[in-house]
């Protein structure tokens, strides 16, 4: 099941530097790939990791613009993932997203430091919105 659509791009759209890295985690192939599709139709570089075990290996946390993560994933969890790299000096911002719904959930993800939480399926707007504010440096909440 796809849980984002593909949009195109604004046309007012501020040029990007398509040397900009946004890294992209989560366990589920399939959003993954659209995710990291997403992301290159916007003229950045994306790279994909099944997991945040892959991501710290790769180390690709001071090189990207913006990290997407999902929440609930095997070994480390997104908002563990974003305590770690907060504890090692990393500002890099970091977009979560989650199927789940557990009360609280939010909460904990804003707590850590994350930029945006967004639920599962969520439009592709709403992630383009997020990343606008992530590479602007201008952390609001969504």
């Amino acid at each position: 099941m796809r849980m984002i659509s593909s949009a195109p791009a604004k046309a007012d759209r501020a040029c990007v530097a398509e040397d900009t890295l946004i890294s992209i985690i989560d366990d589920d192939d399939s959003l993954r790939t659209a995710l990291v599709g997403l992301v290159r139709s916007l003229g950045y570089r994306a790279h994909g990791f099944a997991n945040a075990e892959d991501f710290i290996a790769a180390d690709h946390a001071d090189r990207s613009a913006a990290i997407v993560t999902d929440i609930q994933m095997p070994g480390l969890s997104g908002i563990e993932l974003k305590l770690q790299l907060t504890a090692q000096g990393c500002v890099t911002p970091v977009i979560m997203i989650t199927a789940r719904g557990e009360e609280g959930l939010k909460e904990r993800a804003f707590a850590s430091g994350a930029l945006c939480v967004l639920k599962k399926p969520f439009p592709a707007e709403a992630l383009i919105d997020c990343l606008e504010r992530a590479l602007a440096k201008e952390p609001t909440l969504r």
